[in-house]
């Protein structure tokens, strides 16, 4: 065990191969996380613009965050919707699950859809964005393709409204 924390576990692996050749590999456990793609009637979704200053870079992200132990992450999905942008998701439902470092992390990210919100009144965490915007899903590949939205799991729930519809 290399660090086991709250928010990770980081430990080192003993791995063989099917060929016989083995190697030790850094394994990294994070809790779930869940975001939310809240798409409304006019075809706009709910975004944040927020600095990352791991990449050092300012994004377009999904809202969400880590889902809480005793929490169903379908409501932490829904919570941190509220939490971080002042709107309260309707019809919050799953769209897909992944792992975005399949190679070396366990971090599974939980994607929902929800059809529309409602506004509650400014976010309740004020440093969780620099804005909150609905952004037009018809301007989404554009942001993409200059690289202001580069987490995996606001690509993958992106693109999953984009191909299949949020409904």
């Amino acid at each position: 065990m290399v660090d086991d924390t709250r928010r990770l576990r980081l430990s080192v692996a003993s791995v063989e191969l099917p060929d016989g050749v083995t190697f030790e590999q850094y394994v990294l456990r994070v809790p779930k996380a869940a975001m939310v793609v809240v798409v409304d009637d006019q075809e706009r979704v709910l975004m944040m613009w927020r600095h990352r200053f791991i990449i050092d870079k300012w994004v377009w992200e999904l809202p969400g965050g880590y889902v809480d132990p005793d929490e169903e992450p379908g409501a932490t999905a829904a919570r941190e919707v509220e939490e971080e942008t002042g709107w309260r998701p309707r019809n919050v439902r799953p769209l897909v699950s992944l792992q975005p470092m399949v190679g070396s992390a366990d971090a599974e990210n939980l994607l929902y859809v929800a059809s529309g919100a409602d506004y509650i009144g400014a976010p309740e965490d004020i440093n969780e964005a620099e804005r909150v915007e609905w952004i037009p899903l018809a301007s989404v590949r554009d942001l993409i393709g200059r690289g202001e939205v580069v987490g995996a799991a606001s690509l993958v729930g992106l693109l999953h409204v984009l191909a299949f519809g949020a409904g």
